[in-house]
């Protein structure tokens, strides 16, 4: 049995959970990245569970052990320790909190999981705590991609002109 993740810990920080040890200089590595300030000029909010207890888990011990309220937890498993580190985004819905199974399909209608680049995981995190997007939108961007990963909303052109108008706009511009 895998340790329990306490919510009031968690509170509305990204979850990253390190499931592989296999290398602790690259898991530093994308500590930092994840650490790094957003193109929005905030500091992402993240609680990291590095605890060798969760060796080898898989996504559905962590979901079984970690709070639900943010919509998504993220692993860190040995698909991350290899170049260039995505990270697995698992979507923490379940059928017995949606209202009916239009619902839930919608919520899974593109997987329960896809992989995120470091640079991506506070554009999910943040988004889905506000309910600003779903994680079907971001497991549709993901899909879409050449790779399969969601690589944040500063990695296209688009995103880009989108974050410089939002820091004009934050910044009273």
């Amino acid at each position: 049995m895998r340790p329990h993740i306490d919510p009031e810990a968690v509170g509305e920080a990204a979850l990253i959970v390190r499931t592989d040890y296999s290398d602790d200089l690259t898991w530093q590595d994308i500590v930092a990245v994840l650490a790094a300030e957003h193109p929005l000029g905030f500091r992402p909010d993240n609680h990291f569970v590095d605890d060798p207890a969760w060796a080898g888990a898989t996504a559905d011990e962590v979901l079984a052990a970690a709070p639900a309220e943010n919509g998504v937890v993220f692993l860190a498993d040995a698909a991350t320790m290899l170049a260039p580190h995505p990270l697995l985004a698992v979507n923490t819905v379940t059928r017995d909190v949606c209202e009916d199974d239009y619902e839930f399909s919608y919520e899974m209608s593109h997987g329960r999981e896809f992989r995120v680049l470091p640079a991506g995981v506070a554009d999910v995190a943040v988004n889905l705590l506000i309910a600003n997007t779903d994680f079907p939108d971001f497991a549709s961007a993901a899909a879409a991609d050449p790779d399969g990963w969601y690589r944040g909303v500063a990695a296209h052109p688009r995103g880009q002109v989108a974050l410089a108008a939002l820091r004009d706009f934050l910044r009273g511009d």
